[in-house]
């Protein structure tokens, strides 16, 4: 039961700082606005990422930025 719980922050933890890594950028570039609340939609691309196997918080990070900004320029968006 311990062990699990270790595993679940460790999991917050490497998702937390992809996250912080790939907004940060995303943000400095002007893809998304600068703003308190998390960005859903990639927050959701990193877990997805995670959940499929990536364990890496800069592979992570990496790979969310370029999903991120392939559906930006899907819809139009500024990317």
């Amino acid at each position: 039961m311990l062990h699990e719980r270790g595993v679940q922050v460790m999991n917050v933890d490497v998702i937390g700082k992809a996250y912080d890594i790939a907004a940060s950028y995303l943000r400095h570039i002007g893809a998304i606005r600068e703003q308190p609340a998390t960005n859903e939609a990639l927050l959701q691309l990193i877990v997805q990422l995670f959940e499929h196997g990536d364990r890496h918080q800069l592979s992570l990070a990496n790979r969310a930025i370029m999903r991120y900004q392939r559906r930006a320029a899907q819809h139009g968006e500024a990317a």
